[in-house]
């Protein structure tokens, strides 16, 4: 092994490696939903590469997607869709170029299949990349969504449609009605961890608990979240767009309950 090489995830050889930092389905209920749903996806052209490091091991991965069957509320037809992009278990591997890498491997993967180019969304807070590494690469912003959410693009093809956010996706937030909605799919392994504990503690906060698992792409583009695959909705109002603890969970409704 070089000091460094990129290689593909499968449905066979996830055991081995893990993914997104996890490794023992036995002890991560998330990652074995996870590795359930890269064999579903792996034949619609899901794609997971990760790091891997001579003296570090496992150290990065990307995982994209075709746009249309991306897990986000985007239009994204004819691209393809990052999902993740992560590098730098331990802080030496961070800075060295191995992102720039890995998105280079979706664009390569991308001209080869004569798309239109590659899209992701970025932005400031927890759970997804920030857009510099994007800007970077030549990516641009095409569209935003509040709080920080940004549709980038690196377009192959300079006549390409443009992809986008789905439009007026919040709009069915009224729709899960009063209490405490747990929207997640088996897309992100962390949307598993905690769910639990937030669900009790909603219910020792006397509120009514929907959790709600998203089975199929159509249901996450439906989503009223850009991060797609993880929502807390209390009483129509998003309160986290991305997977948080019960300890962060109870004091956003000590604050929201005015306990």
């Amino acid at each position: 092994m070089s000091v460094f090489e990129i290689i593909d995830l499968t449905p066979e050889n996830i055991p081995e490696y893990g993914v997104c930092g996890y490794k023992d389905a036995a002890k991560n209920p998330g990652l074995a939903k996870k590795i359930e749903w890269v064999k579903e996806h792996h034949p619609k052209g899901l794609r997971i590469k990760a790091l891997i490091s001579q003296s570090g091991g496992y150290q990065g991965m990307i995982e994209y997607i075709p746009g249309e069957f991306a897990h986000r509320p985007v239009d994204a037809a004819g691209y393809l869709f990052i999902h993740c992009l992560f590098v730098g278990f331990k802080k030496e591997f961070k800075g060295r170029g191995f992102a720039s890498a890995l998105i280079n491997e979706c664009l390569q993967d991308a001209r080869r299949q004569g798309l239109y180019g590659v899209a992701t969304v970025a932005r400031k807070g927890s759970f997804m990349a920030g857009k510099e590494i994007f800007l970077k690469n030549r990516f641009v912003t095409v569209d935003k969504t509040k709080p920080d959410f940004e549709l980038m693009v690196y377009r192959l093809n300079d006549q390409a449609p443009l992809p986008g956010f789905k439009p007026d996706m919040q709009k069915s937030l009224q729709e899960y009605g009063q209490g405490l909605v747990i929207l997640r799919s088996s897309q992100c392994p962390y949307t598993e961890r905690n769910v639990a504990a937030i669900a009790e503690s909603a219910n020792n906060l006397k509120l009514q608990v929907k959790v709600l698992d998203l089975q199929d792409v159509q249901a996450v583009q439906d989503g009223p979240c850009p991060f797609g695959s993880f929502c807390l909705i209390h009483d129509g109002e998003i309160i986290s767009y991305h997977p948080i603890s019960d300890t962060r969970f109870k004091n956003i409704m000590k604050k929201r309950l005015g306990a």
